[in-house]
């Protein structure tokens, strides 16, 4: 049953906030008022009391009359719209557009009758214009010029279809998921880097003929220890986290001279006697290492050309990334939590915080050398996967959202929601919901902005990648609020405009030539689904979750063409901890089960019976009697990860992933979701069969990788892997 109040009906009908829906269980589930009204206060609105309601009903119903033009329209290519504007009662009315390429398209004025208003003490009319269908894609400015004044707004043309990259059509591909972090090379420091990146682009597609990776986020963490473990809960999803650079690989090192090589060298011997024996990945020492490995090469200077580059950067990226530089010297004298620094501090466009950035010039421009180094790597790990011969190369990962105290939240304060965070309601894999202790951007913010902030995210984001995936894609529809200090399950929805923010996300690829994955797990919207495939956005489809109305696995010539298929995710356990029951038992000992570990254990037995059951009967699975040729020199639980792959291979799907994890047959869960630290999430090294932490050069010689790329390729030899020492098989 809906609100009661019509009041708080209106105004959550008017802000997107659900007031009913169905949970994993198909059960219908109401939203409390209070539930309503915490959001509201979220989003500005006040409806503690039935008159500060009405009051704010009235707002509502006046705000667009307020406004000459609409802050933002965002259309596809072709598409027919109309758009109304305001003006003073009886005042003439003339609408064109401006294009970012500086044309001019006049709108047609067609017939309107809807009556006057009294809005604020004066009367205004209403006038509604055809926007032209012929405009091109872009970002452009609606004009309105009425009486002695001129009025201008955002206009966004998008595609009104994405797909594949211009130059592949819709070749099938495959590729590599992989968490950077865990996969680390002998050179790299503690942590896998963007060096560590472009070398296993380079030999997953020499060596196994892959057309992409996906990597974990690469978004910003906090600049000094200690670090957030998760790279889906960043200080900045604009920024990449230096983390990830190799100080070796900057080209400054290459002329210093021997004292600072060996200054250098000495930190990173010193951190790898550290950091030897250690099952955990440890980021806080390898950072605190690495940032003085980099201080020491900031400090030596950059010849003409370089510094010309640098500056280029500085100006391209301008206020944003001065403002978050800024944000990282104060992180480091004030503290970790914005909030808390005094009152002055809290505002990036406050005269204290210019002095302040000004006092610390040399340090604040250490940061944005960073990032601008970091740009560079990323730059030339994509470049080695498309110059190795990659159709698509590094796929980034955007993540939903960031922290509470991060950088996006400081820089952009009026745009995140106060007093709620980002979670998810109940579901079959975390039956208490979950709260993930992100912000949400504010629906009319976003548009207020042009979505300015939303646009800049994912253009930067796609400069040097190929591909992007966007975690939990249906948060640009909808997203799930819990307000601070209640339980995820006293959450509700808020929708987002999703037209806007699909059609910015697919108008930035369309610009990078870029492909986007959106993941669609767990409880959607059938249309939702629809809708994606409609735009060309891929969705994304998992064995263990892909299931018929019997609730046995979707033959795999039935599941969708538009999507990016796999085995499994980061979410989960490897294949052959799945298959062990490991994801299980673990939430048994976290106290996440709210059945008995017994019913949970035969339920997952059932699941899997019936996936060996499909996988036998369709031939994917062979007796030992009748082995495959790929399957020799594997055992039980690698010809069952095999077999996996083969079935999906055979969808129709037309982007299929390998974790890497599954390819070395690591069984180790890189994150359980619903906690933080009852377990090391995203602490986990990559690991072999044995539990035994591999190296990047371990991968090469993987035997076990290349019986994997043998079924994603569809040899029937397996070919020989890279020497276990470099060497290559001749």
């Amino acid at each position: 049953m809906a609100l009661e109040d019509p009041a708080l009906a209106e105004l959550a009908d008017h802000f997107g906030i659900s007031q009913e829906f169905w949970d994993w269980k198909g059960r219908h589930t109401t939203i409390s008022p209070d539930s309503v009204r915490s959001v509201l206060a979220a989003l500005g609105v006040d409806a503690s009391t039935p008159e500060a309601a009405w009051a704010a009903v009235e707002d509502v119903r006046n705000r667009p009359w307020r406004r000459a033009l609409p802050s933002c329209v965002v259309i596809e290519q072709g598409q027919y719209r109309t758009i109304p504007v305001h003006v003073i009662a009886g005042a003439n009315a003339d609408l064109h557009i401006r294009t970012e390429q500086g044309d001019h398209y006049p709108c047609q004025q067609i017939n309107n009758e809807v009556p006057d208003r009294m809005v604020d003490g004066t009367w205004l009319g209403e006038a509604t214009f055809e926007l032209p269908r012929d405009l091109p894609l872009g970002y452009h400015r609606m004009v309105l010029h009425t009486q002695d004044r001129e009025i201008d707004s955002s206009l966004i043309v998008t595609p009104a279809f994405l797909g594949f990259p211009r130059e592949m059509g819709e070749r099938r591909a495959w590729g590599y998921a992989a968490q950077l972090y865990s996969v680390r090379s002998r050179q790299s420091w503690g942590i896998g880097d963007l060096v560590d990146l472009a070398d296993l682009q380079v030999w997953a597609r020499t060596q196994q003929f892959a057309d992409y990776v996906l990597v974990n986020p690469l978004h910003a963490a906090q600049p000094v220890p200690p670090i957030e473990p998760s790279p889906y809960l960043p200080s900045s999803r604009r920024y990449v986290n230096p983390l990830y650079l190799r100080p070796e690989a900057i080209p400054e090192y290459a002329g210093v001279d021997d004292a600072t090589r060996d200054q250098i060298e000495s930190i990173r011997a010193n951190l790898t006697e550290d950091l030897a024996g250690e099952d955990q990945l440890k980021r806080n020492e390898s950072w605190r290492a690495k940032l003085s490995a980099l201080e020491v090469l900031y400090r030596v200077g950059l010849p003409q050309a370089r510094q010309m580059a640098f500056e280029g950067f500085r100006r391209r990226e301008g206020r944003l990334l001065r403002d978050f530089a800024t944000w990282c010297v104060l992180f480091e004298q004030l503290g970790s939590d914005w909030h808390e620094w005094p009152e002055e501090y809290r505002r990036p466009t406050s005269p204290e915080v210019a002095a302040f950035a000004e006092e610390h010039a040399d340090r604040v421009q250490f940061f944005e050398w960073l990032q601008w180094n970091c740009e560079h790597q990323s730059s030339v790990a994509q470049q080695a996967a498309k110059d190795a011969g990659m159709a698509i190369g590094l796929v980034q990962d955007l993540a939903v959202g960031v922290n509470k105290a991060s950088a996006d939240t400081w820089l952009l304060s009026d745009v995140f929601a106060q007093g709620v965070s980002v979670g998810a309601p109940p579901d079959q894999y975390n039956q208490n919901g979950q709260d993930w202790g992100q912000p949400p951007f504010r629906p009319d913010r976003l548009a207020d902005l042009g979505y300015a902030p939303f646009r800049d995210m994912v253009a930067g984001a796609l400069r040097h990648s190929g591909g992007l995936r966007a975690d939990h894609i249906i948060g640009l529809f909808r997203l799930w609020w819990v307000p601070e200090g209640n339980s995820p399950k006293d959450g509700c929805y808020v929708r987002y405009d999703h037209e806007a923010l699909i059609g910015i996300l697919a108008l930035e690829a369309y610009r990078a030539g870029a492909v986007v994955i959106g993941e669609d797990l767990g409880t959607v919207e059938p249309w939702v689904r629809e809708y994606l495939s409609r735009r060309g956005l891929l969705g994304t489809s998992v064995l263990w979750f892909e299931n018929g109305e019997d609730g046995q696995p979707l033959p795999p010539e039935q599941w969708r063409r538009y999507c990016m298929a796999s085995v499994t995710t980061h979410d989960l356990p490897p294949t052959a901890g799945y298959l062990a029951g490991d994801h299980v038992r673990l939430r048994h000992r976290l106290g996440l089960l709210t059945e008995s570990l017994e019913d949970e254990l035969q339920h997952a037995r059932t699941e899997q019976e019936g996936m060996m059951r499909m996988l036998s009967d369709r031939g994917y699975l062979r007796p030992e009697s009748d082995e495959d040729p790929v399957d020799e020199g594997a055992d039980e639980v690698e010809r069952q990860v095999l077999a996996m792959h083969r079935a999906l291979v055979d969808t129709p799907s037309l982007l299929l992933n390998v974790a890497l994890t599954d390819a070395v047959g690591d069984r180790m869960t890189q994150n359980q979701p619903g906690t933080i630290d009852e377990y090391p999430n995203w602490r986990v090294p990559l690991t072999g069969p044995d539990g035994k932490p591999m190296f990047l050069e371990d991968v090469y010689a993987s035997e076990r990788a290349m019986r994997l790329s043998a079924v994603m390729n569809g040899f029937d030899v397996v070919p020989a892997p890279w020497g276990r020492r470099g060497e290559a098989q001749l």
